[in-house]
């Protein structure tokens, strides 16, 4: 299975020799090629990828710009021609640091840190014990645990927590590709709920905190595995 990736350069001439590194390595499937934040962040904060390729100038935000606004946090490349960017690259926590030009063989060992000593995917934007959320014109952060469940709202959706409520445009189908899946399991094409927080199951409904929500068939099955039933 491929890796889903963007890629974020003003440049053409970079942007197609990355595109083309990235099909060399057989492990990489370009989604999109943008020239700026703006667009690049209308994309990102509606699908999901794994990686992110990223420049740091471009014309308006810088790709610094970028990382400060995601919703999430695939993993990131940086590639820029500048090397006084490898200190901010380390204080965002970046996979792999490319000083243009670069080699594919430079390429390649940037992928190789995305891959775990025994070798094993460690690609993964739904691990994290937190997420951050567009709300009222800022980034709210929600711990998993304060999560009680995600209900769909058409092209909004609303968090739930124990004394508050937020509401954010996105879908659920998005979501369920980007919230921890250890944590939150998707119970109904309208709802995502922390498996953590379920009082009780009656049939086809369960119930957190006195909230009803329903259980479809075809998720009840997934539903009724997590759960410690002895």
């Amino acid at each position: 299975m491929k890796w889903t990736c963007v890629i974020v350069e003003d440049l053409q001439v970079a942007a197609d020799y990355l595109a083309k590194c990235c099909e060399k390595s057989g492990l990489l499937q370009v989604k999109g090629h943008f020239t700026n934040v703006e667009e690049a962040l209308d994309y990102l904060n509606k699908n999901s990828v794994d990686i992110l390729f990223l420049d740091v100038e471009m014309p308006g935000a810088t790709g610094f710009d970028l990382l400060d606004q995601l919703a999430y946090y695939p993993k990131v490349i940086l590639t820029t021609s500048k090397s006084e960017y490898a200190y901010n690259a380390f204080e965002y926590n970046v996979t792999d640091f490319l000083k243009k030009p670069f080699t594919y063989q430079r390429f390649q060992e940037a992928l190789n840190k995305l891959t775990t000593p025994a070798g094993e995917n460690n690609i993964s934007s739904t691990a994290s014990d937190h997420i951050f959320i567009k709300c009222d014109g800022k980034l709210v952060r929600l711990n998993n645990d304060e999560i009680l469940f995600i209900e769909s709202m058409g092209d909004y959706v609303k968090f739930v927590t124990t004394d508050k409520k937020f509401i954010t445009h996105n879908t659920i189908k998005n979501l369920e590709e980007k919230v921890n899946r250890q944590t939150f399991i998707k119970v109904h094409r309208s709802y995502i709920i922390n498996i953590n927080k379920i009082d009780d199951i009656r049939e086809n409904d369960l119930f957190i905190k006195g909230n009803e929500i329903p259980v479809s068939k075809a998720h009840k099955a997934d539903v009724l595995k997590r759960l410690n039933i002895i």
